[in-house]
């Protein structure tokens, strides 16, 4: 079995993956990250959150509230095989026709997960590309998912997530290159400058990141911060 594989399979199975704080947790300093990132990271066992002083910001949702419409259409929808269809490409490919599908049958998706998981700085808007979140909310609500909902497809399709997106983007950047990962979704704006986004789920933590900048201006700003605290919290000396 190849480690995607096992990965899918043991949150399928609703096995928690959790660990604690290897020497109780040794946080960067926030002011250490350039103000073009918003970093937000949740340890699940023990509850414990850091974010960089930006992490309330509302930025562009981009792909990343395509976790908000899948996670409604999975709990709220009609449990058609449509919809899993649809969900599965939003998650594992960004795939945009499949979003614009699903939030049509389901336009109060956002409105309402933000709702039910308190989510304060993530709105709707006209369209899913026009809606806004915040690194916060996104890291609670993978959270809130991993705690209470292990057995959702949504976190079986991050831990299978493509390494190619349905518009040819490769899904490589920001907290996916985190130690400990277990699965992914990223986002990306296709207009304008450089704007990107990432979240993922690993061994005891979830984590969200949205640069004004490149997925490898990202990945650095993610990784010179938050390395050495995964390993710690998993223990690595």
């Amino acid at each position: 079995m190849n480690c995607r594989a096992l990965v899918t399979g043991v949150l399928a199975s609703g096995v928690l993956l959790a660990a604690g704080p290897g020497s109780g947790g040794n946080l960067p300093d926030p002011a250490v990250v350039p103000a073009r990132t918003a970093i937000s990271f949740r340890w699940l066992i023990p509850n414990i959150a850091w974010g960089t002083a930006n992490e309330n910001e509302r930025r562009n949702g981009l792909s990343m509230v395509k976790l908000y419409i899948a996670d409604y259409a999975l709990r709220h929808g009609d449990g058609s095989a449509e919809d899993l269809q649809l969900g599965e490409r939003m998650i594992r490919t960004s795939d945009d026709a499949a979003a614009n599908r699903l939030s049509a049958k389901y336009p109060r998706a956002i409105e309402a997960v933000a709702a039910e998981y308190h989510l304060a700085n993530t709105v709707g808007g006209s369209d899913w590309g026009s809606a806004m979140t915040c690194t916060a909310d996104l890291a609670d609500f993978l959270a809130v998912k991993m705690r209470r909902d292990r057995n959702s497809r949504l976190l079986t399709w991050m831990a299978a997530a493509d390494e190619i997106a349905a518009d040819g983007t490769t899904q490589d950047w920001g907290t996916a290159k985190l130690p400990g990962v277990l699965g992914s979704k990223w986002g990306w704006s296709d207009f304008g400058p450089p704007e990107v986004a990432s979240a993922s789920i690993g061994l005891g933590f979830t984590v969200a990141a949205h640069t004004h900048g490149t997925g490898a201006q990202q990945t650095t700003d993610v990784l010179a911060v938050l390395q050495s605290v995964v390993l710690d919290l998993l223990g690595v000396p």
